[in-house]
Order: C-alpha cells, then sequence, then structure tokens
C-alpha cells in the first residue's frame, strides 16, 4: 500500500478529491481537506471507503502499528556504527504509555548532558502521531535502511560530523539491539519520584500486545554512571546487567571529561 501522510491527495466517493492534512495511525483516522471548504473532515481509515486519487483503497492495517520509532531508530543507528560512524548517539526517554516521549540524536563527543541540538535530529510523540515521519523526507514506516539514505541526503555534514571511533559505546549499543530488536526499546529516563534509577537499562515496547520483556537485564550507555550523585545515584549494575557488557569496564572516552 502507498504511504498515507500529510499531503496525500485522496478520493471520497461523496466529497470527491481532497488533500490529507493530518495522519493519526494509532487510532486510525485522518483529517482531509476537500475542494475549496475551508474546514477539515474527519474520516475513518476503517469504515469511510477513502481511497488514493488513483483509485487504490487506503485500508487501515488491523494489527497494531508501532507507537514509537525507537526500535527502527536503534536498527539505523546500529548500521551506522558499522559503516564507521561510532560517534552517533541515540539519546531516548520514551514513557510506557506510548504517548509521551522524545527521541534525539546527536554527533560528536558523547556528553549525555549537554547533547548539542540539531534541527530536524529530534522529535516526540507530540508530533509523531499526527504525523509519523522523522522529518528527513522519509516516509512512515521507512526501514532502518531508508532512514539512513535519508538523513545523509537531510543533513550530510551533520552526520559527517559522526564519523570516528567510539569502540566502548558501539559495542554496548549493538548489545542492546541484540537483546531488544524489533519489539522493544530502551529509554534513559525515569521517573525520580520514585527513587534512584533502576540498576538495570529500563526496556518498554514499541507497539501493543508486547509482552513484558523478560530478557537479561542490560547495562547502561557507558559514562551514564558517572552523571549521578546524591539521591538519584545509579547503584552498582546487577551481576546480570554486568555480564553482558563486554570489553573493558573501563570508559576511556569519558575518562578526562
Amino acid at each position: 500500500m502507498k504511504p498515507v501522510a500529510p499531503g496525500t491527495v485522496i478520493y471520497h466517493r461523496y466529497r470527491g478529491y481532497g488533500v490529507i492534512t493530518a495522519v493519526n495511525l494509532l487510532t486510525g483516522w485522518i483529517s482531509a481537506r476537500f475542494g475549496s471548504e475551508t474546514r477539515t473532515l474527519d474520516l475513518n481509515l476503517s469504515s469511510d471507503e477513502v481511497q488514493h486519487a488513483d483509485g487504490e483503497p487506503i485500508l487501515f492495517r488491523r494489527t497494531p502499528p508501532d507507537r514509537m520509532p525507537h526500535a527502527r531508530l536503534m536498527a539505523m543507528v546500529r548500521d551506522l556504527h558499522e559503516a564507521g560512524y561510532q560517534r552517533l548517539y541515540l539519546y531516548s526517554w520514551p514513557k510506557p504509555s506510548g504517548l509521551h516521549w522524545r527521541w534525539h540524536l546527536f554527533t560528536g563527543q558523547r556528553k549525555w548532558m549537554e547533547r548539542p541540538w540539531r534541527e530536524g535530529w529530534y522529535g516526540s510523540g507530540a508530533d509523531y502521531n499526527f504525523d509519523p515521519v522523522m522529518g528527513w523526507g522519509d516516509t512512515p514506516g521507512s526501514s532502518a535502511q531508508e532512514l539512513a539514505s535519508s538523513l545523509a541526503k537531510f543533513d550530510p555534514h551533520g552526520l559527517a560530523q559522526a564519523l570516528g571511533r567510539d569502540e566502548d559505546h558501539s559495542r554496548w549499543f549493538a548489545s542492546v539491539c541484540e537483546a531488544l530488536l524489533p519489539d522493544y526499546t530502551f529509554t534513559l529516563g525515569w521517573d525520580i519520584c520514585n527513587g534512584p534509577a533502576p540498576s538495570a537499562l529500563p526496556v518498554i515496547a514499541v507497539r501493543r500486545g508486547v509482552p513484558d520483556y523478560a530478557g537479561p537485564d542490560l547495562p547502561w550507555p557507558p559514562g551514564w554512571t558517572r552523571l549521578w550523585t546524591g539521591s538519584t545515584a545509579l547503584v552498582k549494575p546487577s551481576a546480570r546487567a554486568t555480564s553482558l557488557e563486554s570489553g573493558t569496564a573501563t570508559d576511556r572516552f569519558n575518562e578526562d571529561q
């Protein structure tokens, strides 16, 4: 089926040709404007017989869609690490509800709390739920390879800054991807009102209907435990989390930071 996104020309048997103005793939509803009408009309893709301009039916997928793009972003970052862009980092803090979350890609030095912000390299559920794209010229549901290609075309200068080696982080990231993809993602955020951060990396599902994560405990990113002191200090990693860390425990990248 062709992608459905704002700007897609559609045909409705009673309204004629129109243009989609908003999409919510979590519920299967779209908003569209027809002819010279100033108001938008809300349509349900499951029952309102909406078609593409060439007559191809638009049918809402019955299986639950991804509530968030973090799993595909993880796969993209892993592929770029393997291609030599190891100074590319994903700061991810989705919420279990799937409604309120963020993602942020950054390059250069691995400074989790002082991340450089680059236009187009971050997003939120508030935007994605109604326009399910990263904003790089990609299409809804693009694969990890397609996302990487779109990002390279969108901001080649920014991606070039990710060239370089960070073996500690890329090794950690590959092990996390191996344990979580394609059904789960990690979150670097937690509710500090509930006390100190957990000893293992928090994990949530990227779509509804997926059972709770039951795999091994995962370690936090290299250098992460040094960021927190006082009441929010991380406890020592559990034995299961430590066992997943490959290589030395020394974080050479952040040693002098």
